[in-house]
């Protein structure tokens, strides 16, 4: 009985190492390739997400300026690059007006991704809550027809002599026109637009999100005319600066500017002159025509883009926001 449980131990032992045998090149060239195979992206894709979270969100300040060109406090939000504080360097400043929109415009979500993709070089943003909004954007030259934008030249004033001392003394921040721009939305960016115009030695860009060039000398019913009476058009047409020509030697950005400007199909539904071209569009080709006019070109100068479908609200100018980011700060 135990010759015969002895002699079935050795034919098991002998079994089990011939199907060990038989099994380990099948181990080594079938099964622990596929465990690879399957482990390696659940690795890979473990150390890839790890990479995306561990970038740095850009960084938001808080600070309450009292402008004794407004005779109020002014409320400011900068955003700052991620490596801001961990730097020593000087970034270029981008200044916004309807600072209070920066939520409803996502931002810091759209300027994170960016910087993420690097498809723009860190700046710093300097948003700029409004006050009394329809006083204080407009032209400086002049109020319109009904009296509003009394107080534009106040905000000029407040934006060349209080503001930008009291970020290039506060921030490291670049100065000059090549490395400041402006932009703003609607009303707001008419009042850019106005003052990258008249210092543009101290501005070198501007962006405008649905410009109100509207802005006019007299209403409608009072003997308007288009060539007349829009003052920005006006304001352009009557200056003596003039910008030099692509192979002039005094080609400069930090005495003559560029303009990024931006219409929506659906702006609005004025056509004041029943043409079949909402006036939120044909106010800025009309714009764009009078730059030409001073030597400005599209493409070198000018970039004009007419969203499809936008409207003229938060939404339509954060999708586009990019588009002027890299037109602005591209690398």
């Amino acid at each position: 009985m135990k010759k015969e449980l002895k002699g079935r131990n050795q034919k098991g032992q002998k079994g089990l190492k011939s199907a060990f045998y038989f099994f380990l090149p099948a181990f080594h060239f079938i099964l622990l390739p596929t465990f690879f195979v399957f482990l390696f992206p659940l690795k890979a894709f473990t150390i890839l997400k790890h990479v995306d979270t561990a970038f740095d969100s850009v960084s938001k300040q808080e600070t309450s300026y009292y402008s004794n060109a407004l005779h109020r406090n002014v409320l400011l939000e900068v955003v700052l690059p991620a490596d801001y504080h961990q730097s020593t360097r000087s970034f270029k400043v981008l200044y916004m007006n309807d600072g209070q929109d920066l939520k409803p415009l996502h931002m810091t979500e759209v300027l994170e991704k960016m910087y993420r993709t690097t498809q723009v070089e860190p700046f710093v943003l300097v948003a700029i809550h409004c006050g009394d909004r329809i006083q204080e954007y407009g032209t400086a030259a002049q109020a319109d027809y009904a009296h509003r934008g009394a107080k534009a030249g106040a905000y000029t004033t407040f934006v060349l002599n209080e503001l930008m001392p009291y970020i290039q003394g506060n921030f490291r921040v670049l100065t000059g026109a090549k490395n400041t721009a402006f932009c703003g939305f609607s009303l707001g960016g008419l009042s850019a637009f106005d003052i990258v115009w008249h210092h543009p030695d101290l501005f070198g860009k501007v962006g405008v999100f649905s410009g109100s060039f509207w802005w006019r000398r007299r209403a409608y019913e009072n003997h308007y005319d288009d060539e007349n009476d829009r003052i920005m058009h006006r304001l352009v047409r009557l200056s003596t600066d003039k910008a030099p020509y692509p192979h002039s030697s005094l080609l400069t950005t930090d005495y003559f500017p560029k303009f990024w400007l931006q219409t929506s199909t659906e702006d609005e539904k004025d056509d004041r002159n029943n043409n079949g071209v909402i006036d939120s569009i044909e106010d800025t080709l009309d714009l764009i025509a009078e730059l030409e006019k001073k030597g400005f070109r599209w493409g070198r100068d000018i970039r004009y883009l007419e969203v499809k479908g936008g409207h003229h609200n938060q939404a339509t100018w954060s999708a586009i926001m990019p588009d002027f980011l890299i037109w602005a700060f591209g690398q």
